[in-house]
């Protein structure tokens, strides 16, 4: 039998992986949400599908579900107070932070834009993973991405 993992020791360990920083979005009849998350993933290209990843006590979660779509922004290199913004530390520079898309709040000046519905929930754990169909997707490929690592954000380094 193997010892339990620490879940502080599994945390500090999966924040060793470096990742891109997105603003899970979505919208429902007392107006717009969102929250950074990390947790995204391509899941196929035919079809078109992305997911994400909330935990149960994200105040995001019951939303997405009640809207049944999603919009993942990902975040450009100098959006770091956005990204601080949607975790919970409010700054007032961003009182007014999407744009429409779709139907859907994004972020303006994101890197790409997902505009999704939900296809598919998968309870794992103590996170939901929402299996996403792209519906609609934008991309500015002179941007560069905003990475998050071991607590940080940083940039990609210049060649």
């Amino acid at each position: 039998m193997t010892a339990p993992i620490d879940h502080k020791a599994l945390r500090a360990a999966c924040g060793t992986f470096a990742t891109g920083v997105t603003v899970i979005s979505t919208r429902t009849e007392d107006g717009d949400h969102g929250m950074t998350a990390n947790a995204f993933m391509s899941v196929s290209l035919d079809p078109p599908l992305v997911t994400i990843s909330l935990d149960h006590k994200a105040k995001l979660l019951p939303k997405i579900r009640a809207s049944g779509r999603y919009a993942v922004s990902i975040l450009a290199e100098g959006m770091e107070s956005l990204a601080w913004h949607f975790a919970g530390k409010f700054n007032q520079d961003h009182s007014d932070p999407f744009e429409d898309c779709e139907g859907l709040p994004v972020v303006p000046g994101a890197m790409s834009v997902f505009v999704t519905e939900v296809v598919q929930e998968v309870e794992a754990g103590d996170h939901t993973l929402f299996i996403g169909r792209v519906t609609h997707l934008s991309r500015d490929v002179e941007k560069s991405p905003l990475l998050f690592h071991g607590g940080k954000f940083a940039g990609l380094a210049k060649a």
